[in-house]
């Protein structure tokens, strides 16, 4: 018989794909675990017709029943379902245990398709000859407004603004764990858990011991008010509703 192209979906792929009705039962379910993944035995097959009919697929006796009596034509679907449990099945979705490839930096530094050849051709960024100095300027700029600001450890301020992100200066310095983030960072100590860590950043603590509140936050000086800014009394709010 004619092979009759039909609609494969699964749980992890949908494709067009020629059937041939002369296969048995066992055959299409050893066909469709290359297009789906998923064993024979775990499969539930059915198909679905181009008005919309839903078929089941089996037999109990799949070796010698065909596909003849199913009356297969185009533009039908076959609907191919795991059965296995969901802890069973496999996550096409999760890339965390996904082996990822590195090009090593002396390698990369040879290519010059890339960005940083690039960047090295007009003289950009690192390259150009006025970087050292332009660097330079900006951490210059950066602590001097740190000392106009009066920014010292020890000190009370709030952050952003935001008078409920109060808190007091625990470090001023370099974050090399702040992935570009060459220039001194403020670390504060916030009275209220809203900020993003607990005075650690990628495994190195700044201050404090090691908690699940995050008070702590690194914030660059311009984000930061010196001032006499004392922790909040909720309890005195509510008094004055």
């Amino acid at each position: 018989m004619t092979d009759v192209s039909l609609f494969v979906v699964s749980d992890y792929s949908a494709s067009e794909r020629r059937i041939t009705p002369s296969w048995s039962i066992d055959q299409l379910r050893a066909k469709m675990e290359t297009v789906t993944g998923i064993p024979p035995s775990c499969q539930q097959i059915s198909y679905k017709t181009p008005s919309g009919e839903v078929i089941p697929v089996s037999a109990a006796d799949e070796e010698k029943t065909t596909l003849e009596g199913w009356n297969l034509s185009r533009q039908g679907e076959l609907r191919i379902n795991d059965t296995r449990p969901a802890s069973a099945r496999p996550n096409f979705t999760d890339m965390s245990n996904v082996e990822k490839y590195v090009m090593p930096d002396d390698e990369y530094d040879k290519k010059d398709d890339s960005v940083r050849a690039w960047k090295r051709t007009h003289k950009l960024g690192r390259f150009d000859p006025d970087a050292p100095r332009a660097e330079a300027e900006r951490l210059s700029s950066m602590a001097n407004e740190i000392e106009e600001r009066g920014i010292k450890v020890g000190l009370r301020c709030r952050v952003g603004g935001d008078d409920d992100r109060r808190g007091c200066v625990q470090y001023v310095g370099e974050v090399p764990e702040i992935s570009g983030g060459t220039g001194p960072w403020i670390g504060v100590q916030l009275d209220e858990p809203v900020g993003k860590n607990d005075g650690s950043i990628n495994g190195k603590r700044y201050w404090g011991a090691e908690s699940a509140m995050k008070h702590g936050v690194f914030v660059r000086s311009e984000r930061v008010e010196m001032g006499d800014f004392p922790v909040l009394n909720d309890l005195e709010e509510m008094e004055e509703i």
